[in-house]
């Protein structure tokens, strides 16, 4: 979702922060609807991942999309993104290649978007001999297998990244995610929804599990790219327990990110390295990196934007907790959110369900759902149980939303379909893979990229 402010407007007290993070409050009448969704991709000879530059690359994916009105967004003099309208395409470190979608008011919309979009990528794709696959994480390529493209804000963080947690690098080059954006009403509604999205973020990771490989071979998890977030680093990751305690607010979320450490300053077409310096500093005019200066507001929303909880606070929430996966998924899991936080009578009946669970339930569960999905227990029963309860509330309140399409459906609830039926058939993406794997597919993880690219 877009954001909009007086960006440059200098920052000198905390009342701006929060203030910036309030001004996000909407009208339900004005709510929508921003997915985003990463894949992966390969060349079809040889499966690598791509290459930034060459003949079957990054960059030429880049302007090959140019054909269909997208405007190039360039760094250094390199194409690093494309924008039209309200969506982007943008490059994660390893060139995974992400959609961050318009907003929308429908869910109908936003699956003629991923559509069009998927569309547009397989024809560019076919005649490069490229291919795309929506996954969690990279099933076959190890880190230095993977090129890294050219922003200087992944430098920066390639360099600080190991200092924090083992696993960070992996985040960068090697994970895919699919994500929603959505937005509140008021603070109050701000805090419900956060809190729902935390504690239920377990579910979507279960329903959505979609990496048991790593370098061709079983893991030990089903999904392997959410266990990979618990070892990136714990200044910006985790469970967020105080979002829980009394009193949270917009106040309290921008006192924990001037507790972050910040990653980086952008001056002049440049990023400058300030990893591991603070923001109050900054605010107070001593931070090392720019010795003098105080922060405009375009700061803050790029330091925002460097910490990766579960769910994220911006002027939206954006629920970050599934593994990458095919358009149906991609379509189901804004239909998950949007059920269960767009219709009130849904929003309190899963703030109801989720209001006893204390901190070390969600801990647990951030534990180990990775692992087991929707086997793993909890409360003295599998999570399938609680995820069928939950699917169910967002199905309601898709219906009492009553949004329909256009000469089609009269309402939103069959892109929860998918979710359905992997709760019918008791088994997540990932485990259908290692059953392939471990049968028909002889032990090789390559078929991963016929069977299941776009």
């Amino acid at each position: 979702m877009p954001e909009s402010a007086d960006t440059a407007e200098p920052v000198t007290t905390k009342d701006q922060l929060v203030q910036y993070l309030a001004a996000g409050c909407k009208q339900r009448a004005d709510w929508r609807i921003g997915t985003e969704h990463e894949k992966f991709a390969f060349n079809l000879a040889t499966l690598r991942p791509l290459p930034y530059d060459g003949p079957c690359s990054i960059r030429a994916m880049l302007e090959g999309l140019t054909r269909f009105g997208w405007l190039p967004v360039t760094e250094n003099g390199l194409p690093i993104a494309l924008r039209k309208d309200g969506a982007s395409i943008t490059l994660e470190p390893g060139g995974q290649f992400e959609l961050s979608g318009d907003t929308l008011e429908t869910l109908h919309q936003t699956c003629r978007e991923v559509h069009e979009h998927l569309a547009q990528v397989k024809e560019v794709a076919a005649e490069i001999g490229a291919g795309f696959l929506g996954i969690g994480f990279n099933p076959k390529w190890r880190r230095e297998d993977v090129e890294w493209m050219p922003k200087g804000r992944y430098g920066i963080m390639r360099a600080y990244m190991p200092t924090k947690g083992d696993h960070g690098i992996d985040m960068m080059i090697r994970t895919c995610t699919i994500q929603v954006n959505l937005d509140f009403e008021s603070e109050a509604d701000m805090v419900e929804k956060f809190r729902i999205g935390l504690a239920l973020q377990p579910i979507v990771t279960a329903l959505f599990a979609n990496s048991p490989f790593v370098e061709g071979k079983p893991s030990g998890y089903l999904s392997y790219r959410s266990f990979v977030w618990t070892d990136t680093d714990p200044d910006r990751c985790g469970t967020l327990p105080f979002v829980f305690e009394d009193g949270f607010g917009f106040e309290r979320y921008a006192d924990y990110m001037l507790d972050v450490p910040m990653y980086f300053v952008y001056r002049d077409g440049r990023y400058i390295d300030a990893a591991g310096q603070s923001f109050r500093d900054f605010m107070a005019g001593r931070l090392p990196a720019l010795p003098g200066e105080i922060p405009t507001m375009d700061d803050w929303v790029d330091h925002l934007t460097t910490v990766f909880p579960e769910v994220r606070l911006k002027r939206f929430l954006e629920m970050r907790g599934a593994d990458g996966g095919p358009w149906r998924r991609i379509c189901a899991l804004p239909a998950f959110w949007v059920g269960l936080l767009y219709d009130s009578n849904a929003q309190s009946r899963a703030a109801g369900l989720v209001a006893d669970f204390t901190t070390a339930e969600h801990e647990y569960l951030r534990a180990e759902v990775p692992k087991r999905a929707l086997k793993t227990e909890f409360r003295g029963r599998p999570l399938k149980a609680l995820a069928e309860e939950v699917v169910a509330i967002a199905r309601d309140g898709l219906k009492r939303r009553a949004r329909a399409e256009e000469g089609g459906a009269p309402d939103e609830v069959h892109h929860l379909d998918t979710l359905v039926e992997i709760l019918e058939r008791g088994e997540t993406p990932a485990e259908i893979k290692l059953a392939n794997y471990n049968g028909r597919w002889n032990g090789n993880v390559d078929p991963i990229y016929r069977e299941y690219a776009y």
